[in-house]
């Protein structure tokens, strides 16, 4: 009989990782979990967490601003880069000691080094060799840099939240959600920021026109939007500033104090012995999984964004605990991932789920589109130019929602709810029966009457 050290061993500590490890440590399992940064992964320590309190705090500046149309006065505010950043650092140092005391709790073996495979059953962390029934690899993420001249003067959202001082002139490269996001944090704490895209549109992948609202909102706030450009080189000046030269000949070169790469992320493989092991990888990069989280080696399992799948933390966590139940409870689990959520906290916020009205018009043919724009209540005394967006996608035939879509003040608290019924399989009748919660943005989804029909072109 095979003596293994541990049922399973966990390489990565974020979020998917620890849940694993906790839930597969409840269910009687001898677990262990190694990782080489910080126990709390991308989403705690340079993630969600860190942005989200970067986005509260760039929101002042406007809610100062809009005060004055509810009588207050203020005295001119002042921002403080530095005392941000050390009252971050500070709550991300208190979660990740959290993070890894609950797998102490759990009784989980915690060790801190990298680990790479050996062999199916076999890792190697601090020149230790330890043999597991079953090893789970949960390593991430980490953002993509294109190979260009003066690419190492550039930072990206691993560095951004590092940085000793704000940037005054920043460019921002994507057009994705981390691009946007950083574009409204950036903006909202004072500094210039340009976006350029080489795409035609922001938000690849987001309903079409969500993205052109937000688009047209982050306009209007003073950021600039350059599509259809990309950049050539980056060269640093004498005084340490950037000039940056784009492809378009044309386009004069842009002198920032900062150049912020948001161009999408990769999967940690690098360093983990997958190839010499035989674990494949997916066309994306990542490892590639069954609906169980197993690899093409039975005892090698991934979950999170190393697979290149969904890369959202609640889905690590909900790929992490089915892993979990799957190898050590009483029957297989998989992940149940159809309708998930998920938020862009721009400024404004979107928040979404199920299908885009192109997704659903390619798999449904004809649907039902109602959608509905209009200033907030809120800004009725701020004066402030700013537009809400609420979107529903109705299949036709049976009126069933297949997705909901907003942009503005609080949408990813809204959508939350949303998602469960789309997720029961609510119809467009139920929203209609539903009592609306005045006043609120919320309330339009259950008043949206004016109906517009779209067919599949053949």
């Amino acid at each position: 009989m095979t003596s293994y050290d541990y049922e399973l061993f966990v390489i990565g500590g974020g979020s998917g990782g620890v849940r694993a490890a906790r839930i597969a440590a409840g269910l009687g399992a001898r677990v262990a979990i190694a990782e080489g940064f910080r126990y709390g992964g991308t989403c705690v320590i340079r993630g969600c967490v860190p942005k989200k309190l970067l986005v509260y705090a760039a929101h002042f500046a406007e809610d100062f601003a809009d005060a004055k149309g509810f009588g207050w006065t203020l005295p001119p505010a002042e921002f403080s880069w530095p005392q941000l950043i050390e009252a971050k650092d500070k709550e991300i140092a208190r979660l990740s000691s959290i993070y890894e005391n609950n797998l102490l709790d759990s009784e989980v073996t915690v060790l801190h080094g990298n680990a790479r495979l050996l062999d199916p059953h076999t890792v190697v962390v601090n020149g230790l060799h330890i043999r597991a029934e079953h090893i789970l690899i949960a390593t991430g993420g980490t953002p993509y840099l294109p190979s260009i001249q003066g690419i190492e003067h550039a930072i990206t959202s691993n560095e951004v939240f590092d940085l000793p001082q704000l940037p005054q002139r920043v460019l921002i490269v994507g057009g994705g959600y981390i691009a946007v996001e950083f574009a409204g944090i950036l903006h909202g704490l004072g500094a210039q920021v340009t976006l350029c895209y080489r795409g035609q549109h922001i938000l690849r992948g987001f309903d079409d026109e969500v993205a052109a609202h937000l688009q047209a909102e982050m306009v209007k706030k003073g950021i600039t939007v350059r599509l259809k450009q990309d950049v050539a080189q980056i060269q640093k000046l004498a005084d340490s500033s950037l000039s940056v030269a784009l492809l378009d000949a044309q386009a004069a070169p842009l002198v920032v104090d900062a150049v912020l790469y948001a161009t999408g992320r990769v999967s940690n493989t690098q360093d983990l012995g997958l190839a010499e092991v035989g674990v494949a990888l997916n066309d994306k990069g990542g490892i590639k999984v069954n609906a169980f989280g197993q690899t093409n080696l039975p005892s090698v399992h991934a979950v999170g964004d190393v697979t290149h799948h969904i890369s959202l933390t609640p889905v690590a966590i909900r790929e992490g605990a089915a892993l979990a139940n799957t190898l050590f409870g009483p029957a297989p689990v998989s992940a149940d991932l159809s309708t998930v959520p998920s938020a862009v906290f721009s400024q404004p916020p979107i928040g979404t789920v199920g299908l885009t009205e192109a997704q659903a018009l390619a798999q449904y043919g004809e649907i039902d589109i109602y959608s509905s724009t209009f200033r907030s209540l809120r800004h009725t005394l701020s004066r402030r130019d700013e537009r809400t967006l609420v979107k529903l996608v109705v299949d036709s035939a049976s009126q069933r929602v297949l997705g909901a879509h907003m942009v503005g003040a609080d949408a990813p608290e809204i959508i939350q709810g949303l998602a469960i019924a789309i997720h029961m399989r609510a119809t467009k009748a139920d929203f209609d029966a539903t009592v609306a919660l005045h006043p609120s943005a919320a309330e339009e989804f259950v008043t949206l009457r004016n109906k517009i029909v779209r067919k599949r072109q053949e």
